[in-house]
């Protein structure tokens, strides 16, 4: 698609680089033309358009480009592309006998999603690859019944990884052996570690101390995410997680990340001031439940996701089923620009859809 900016020039940005004023410039210029790209080339997504009598010209803000429901994707096949120029398709967690959605990548957006994730995460760990441990089983990338967004967040963030080593069983087992093969190799040093929170907690934190195994992780970083549901019933809290991290294997540097399978590489990494961020390659937009209305910072309603990414497939502006609450923006005291957010919930009676959550649900 053309472009007054490419995307590859988008990525050249530092993604917590840029004011409220020139971000809004960028959103609105890349979203609009989007909305169009996808208008032009995916039919069920202009008959949406045209139902609702939305007029793309009368647009001033990427505030004014309409939402679908992310739910949407369980129910069509949207995709902006020729089927025959699709590369992957992926499909988002869920229980069993729950629809997913499908998502429909071709090379360009695949490649995309991957190299802003890369610029997002690296603000928050550095450039360099670092050893990293995974706190999940060999397994979830290979058996294509397990592969969905779980398995595709492994390989999404194992970019940041060297010597990359499963912690656990494929029976989510504790694999000490292997954590002790890695931690005689990189003790000491910078490590990464990922997972998806509840398993984390339930087969990480929890499981540790009964084996009485205390691997120094004091200088890792560990990234995670996929929902919160089962701890929060739990009351187990972000603090009271990191806490036990830290009293366990030494961890300092946690951070938490929120993101959908339908937008996939713009993910909101949580800051060290416990803070949800917005890069400059996307944004939310907290609606009021009642007439979707923009919420002012501080009153919270239905999170609206925009992306810069998607050119495939119909996913740049998602309303999602989720509650939260703008906090503020471009003055976090952890010095990046752009909104910061906090998840406050799942919507009354929407589905579970986090990997962590829907791992949860089943265990």
């Amino acid at each position: 698609m053309s472009s007054d900016m490419t995307y590859d020039e988008i990525l050249k940005i530092p993604p917590y680089s840029l004011d409220l004023r020139e971000k809004e410039e960028l959103l609105t210029r890349r979203l609009l033309e989007l909305t169009r790209h996808h208008s032009d080339n995916c039919e069920s997504y202009r008959r949406i358009l045209d139902g609702f009598g939305v007029r793309l010209d009368e647009a001033s803000s990427y505030l004014d480009i309409p939402f679908l429901p992310v739910a949407l994707f369980k129910e069509m096949d949207l995709l902006s592309v020729d089927r025959s120029n699709v590369v992957k398709t992926m499909t988002s967690s869920g229980t069993t006998g729950q629809a997913v959605s499908k998502i429909y990548l071709d090379r360009t957006t695949a490649s995309n999603q991957q190299r802003t994730l890369a610029r997002i995460v690296s603000d928050f760990t550095g450039t360099s690859r670092m050893p990293m441990l995974i706190i999940d089983c060999p397994a979830v990338t290979k058996d294509r019944n397990m592969f969905s967004a779980r398995g595709a967040g492994i390989l999404g963030f194992s970019i940041f990884g060297a010597d990359r080593t499963y912690a656990l069983n494929d029976d989510m087992s504790l694999n000490v052996e292997a954590i002790d093969d890695f931690m005689e190799k990189h003790g000491g040093t910078p490590v990464l570690l990922f997972g998806f929170t509840f398993m984390v907690w339930r087969h990480f934190c929890l499981e540790l101390p009964k084996l009485g195994f205390r691997p120094d992780l004091s200088k890792g970083v560990l990234i995670h995410g996929g929902g919160w549901k089962k701890l929060v019933s739990e009351a187990i809290s972000s603090e009271r997680f990191a806490e036990v991290l830290r009293d366990i294997c030494g961890i300092e540097r946690v951070h938490d990340y929120y993101g959908m399978v339908e937008q996939t590489g713009c993910i909101y990494m949580q800051c060290e001031r416990g803070r949800l961020h917005a890069s400059v390659y996307s944004d939310v937009i907290v609606r009021d439940h009642r007439d979707f209305s923009a919420c002012e910072i501080g009153r919270g309603g239905v999170i609206q996701v925009v992306s810069l990414i998607p050119e495939s497939y119909p996913g740049h502006s998602l309303l999602t089923e989720d509650e939260g609450v703008v906090l503020g923006e471009d003055d976090c005291p952890c010095g990046r620009r752009g909104k910061y957010f906090k998840i406050i919930g799942r919507l009354k009676n929407a589905e579970i859809r986090g990997c962590s959550d829907t791992y949860a649900e089943g265990f």
